[in-house]
């Protein structure tokens, strides 16, 4: 039985939980991941970003998904979301690294935590596709532990002025605006600000290509060497930029899990195929009973995978209609880190089952499964690695005083 979008869908739609617009989205949504396989497998094989991939996003209407109708978009709810990038993570890692960087870590930032002003400049760009955002939260020397940040800022009269670097920015070279996160140089707060990436002293100093995989999803170092920034760029309140990167990463999480949903689908399929017409020892490898294994490990952990995470979006629903609830926040972030590490974790192992099933021809880039491989380790690693997020529900199980770091 193939994994499609459209049973997905179906199955969804019988629990009254999509409405017609929701519909007609997914249908776009559908239609663009369609067209963007080809050039993403030719961009993916050249190992280069795929510049068709933002102005066909952008042709299908699909490049603000969540942000409000107000401002140009869909404002469509995390579970349509989630529907969304469970689709274009069938395409691949790097389609649906850059989305959710763009939607999930920049816009859904900007709009919980933008003034009015931000969020009327730059979220309609941003929906259209004109401008796309970035998420610039990790350093050279802080990765899990963002407290450890070396970037800072200091206040003038008129300004802010920023100094330090930021690592493995996805999106961080073709990003207009980017989500800056650094720590005063008085009392050692951290604050977050929204950045145009045309400010002087804003420095794309790398784009990093050395990566095991993700070779579609643009990926830098950025450099602010004494760039002054207004006053009006700072996102939320002063000192509690942490607030800011904690919520963002919620919102990420679901979108990198929902995403390696999609690759488990295309893992499945792709050895099911394969499995029908590839013949050894006389007979189609599907009929050989540890082949079967493999794909039976793939199908449960994708079913085992799916429901986590749709729970984690409801929920989410839940908490955007009620952002004060403290214990309902608790009971999302729990919920958000147990759908990505179970989600990341199984896509991995599907990957790796998938390429088994392959043989030799699954140990190259050139198969459907050999990119899924490489492009879900990384899963495992950012918006949260596997070990942060098994101790984020450890601890919300013991309790506040049991957290493990602070």
């Amino acid at each position: 039985m193939e994994e499609t979008f459209q049973k997905t869908v179906e199955r969804v739609k019988k629990l009254n939980l999509l409405k017609e617009d929701d519909l007609k989205l997914l249908q776009r949504v559908d239609a663009a991941s369609a067209e963007l396989v080809n050039s993403e497998y030719e961009s993916y094989l050249e190992r280069k970003f795929n510049d068709k991939a933002i102005p066909l996003l952008s042709r299908y209407k699909v490049m603000g998904i969540p942000i409000d109708r107000r401002y140009g978009g869909d404002g469509a709810n995390s579970l349509v979301h989630c529907l969304a990038m469970q689709r274009f993570g069938q395409v691949g890692m790097g389609i649906v690294t850059l989305v959710d960087v763009h939607q999930f870590l920049g816009s859904l930032t900007l709009q919980q935590w933008g003034t009015e002003e931000q969020k009327q400049r730059i979220l309609p760009e941003a929906a259209e596709g004109k401008s796309v955002l970035a998420y610039a939260l990790t350093e050279p020397e802080a990765g899990s532990d963002p407290s450890s940040m070396a970037s800072s800022f200091e206040t003038n009269d008129d300004a802010y002025i920023l100094n330090g670097s930021k690592y493995l920015i996805s999106n961080g070279s073709i990003a207009k605006y980017v989500v800056v996160f650094a720590r005063s140089k008085i009392d050692g707060a951290i604050s977050a600000f929204i950045v145009d990436s045309k400010t002087s002293g804003f420095e794309v100093a790398m784009r990093l290509s050395e990566k095991l995989g993700l070779f579609t999803s643009d990926t830098a170092l950025l450099e602010f060497h004494e760039m002054a920034i207004p006053k009006d760029a700072l996102l939320g309140k002063l000192g509690k930029g942490l607030s800011v990167a904690y919520s963002a990463l919620l919102n990420g999480r679901i979108g990198i899990a929902s995403g390696c949903i999609g690759v488990m689908e295309d893992c499945l399929n792709s050895c099911v195929e394969r499995a029908k017409y590839r013949m050894q020892h006389g007979k189609e490898i599907g009929k050989h009973q540890l082949i079967q294994k493999h794909l039976a490990h793939i199908a449960t952990d994708l079913e085992s995978a799916r429901w986590p995470v749709y729970l984690a979006a409801i929920m989410k629903d839940e908490l955007d209609a009620d952002l004060k609830n403290a214990e309902l926040l608790r009971s999302v972030d729990r919920q958000s880190a147990t759908a990505k590490l179970i989600a990341s974790r199984n896509a991995y192992d599907a990957a790796d089952r998938a390429v088994q099933i392959f043989g030799g021809f699954g140990y190259s880039i050139l198969s459907p499964v050999g990119k899924h491989l490489v492009d879900t380790r990384v899963a495992r690693i950012y918006e949260g690695t596997d070990e942060i997020m098994e101790l984020k529900v450890a601890s919300s199980i013991l309790g506040k005083e049991f957290e493990a770091y602070k």
